[in-house]
């Protein structure tokens, strides 16, 4: 599936969701991606953000990182940003 990734006020990314099932947490792969569902989480580490910096947002409501990724259009908030 494909997953378009809208960060508010920066970038935005197109991910194939089959490519971020298979990668752990450090980059390595981690077997077969058909296995792995992959969680709102692992497409924040696909665009280099922590769940600590940012909201996650489908279809304007917030949605636990922990959650299997159901939707084909995200929104991501920072919360903090700058110095």
């Amino acid at each position: 599936m494909h997953v378009t990734v809208d960060v508010k006020g920066e970038d935005t990314y197109e991910l194939e969701l089959e490519a971020v099932a298979g990668v752990a947490a450090d980059g390595e792969a981690t077997g077969d991606p058909t296995d792995a569902t992959p969680t709102y989480a692992d497409l924040l580490r696909e665009v280099e953000l922590s769940p600590h910096e940012v909201s996650v947002l489908v279809d304007g409501r917030p949605v636990p990182e922990d959650q299997p990724v159901e939707s084909d259009h995200v929104t991501v908030l920072r919360l903090i940003k700058g110095g």
